[in-house]
Parts: C-alpha cells; structure tokens; sequence
C-alpha cells in the first residue's frame, strides 16, 4: 500500500494555485457578463443569505460539485457541460483555490478562481445579486 502524503490546507491551497488560473479581482471584474463566462459562488447557503452573491453567479454547494461537473454522475448539471469559462470563488479565495483544481483535475477547462473571493468582489464594488429574505 502506498505511503501517504500528509499537507497541510495551505499547502494544498498553494500548489492548486501553482497549478491553476488565479484571477486578479481587476481580471474577474472584466470577465463578468461576458457570455462565456459562468461565476461559481462555492459558499455555504448561509454565507450568501448574509452577502448576497456575484450577479449572474451559480451557487454550487462544495460538497456536491464532483458530483455535478461528472457527466456520468445522476447529480449531473447540465451547465458544466457548456463551452464555457468557469470562474469559482469562496469567501476569500482558500476553498475556491482547491476546488477549481479538483474541477481542471476533473476535465473541466477552462477554470480559475478568484483571489479574495467575493470579500475582494464586494470591496471592488463588484455587481452581486442582494440576498434574498428568510
């Protein structure tokens, strides 16, 4: 049986970014409403209850995103099959790092994820749709 490797989370977060697009809050915001663009908003629905989300953007809860860019998944959606750019992004840039590599390691291309996530978006004064209420 193979040794395993030990990481730590920022080790992890370091080399899916060594390995991956990594979008500058200034590249993102050029990006956005572009057609061939999707935004993937990776945070937890209480997250984006509390800040809204980038406008346009698809929530993808991280747990299920596997299972939604596998076409052979019955979790599939049919989004991640479009020729599309994927942008992902988390509160500040750590989950949205990992999972965008797990989705290029995965066969989905292109992707790239947002340094500073959606804190960076909205200090930019980026565009979000407000959230929505209870």
């Amino acid at each position: 049986m193979p040794q395993s490797i030990k990481l730590s989370s920022k080790q992890m977060v370091k080399y899916a970014e060594a390995n991956l697009r990594v979008l500058s809050i200034e590249e993102a915001l050029s990006l956005h409403g572009k057609d061939n663009v999707t935004f993937v908003d990776l945070r937890d629905i209480r997250e984006m209850v509390k800040t809204g989300r980038i406008e346009g953007a698809r929530h993808v809860p991280r747990g299920m995103l596997e299972f939604w860019i596998d076409p052979e998944s019955s979790y599939h959606k049919t989004f991640f099959s479009e020729d599309k750019t994927f942008i992902f992004y988390c509160a500040s840039g750590l989950r949205s790092a990992l999972a965008a590599k797990v989705a290029q390691d995965m066969g989905l291309s292109p992707v790239a994820h947002l340094a500073g996530g959606i804190t960076a978006w909205i200090n930019a004064k980026g565009p979000i749709d407000p959230p929505k209420p209870n």
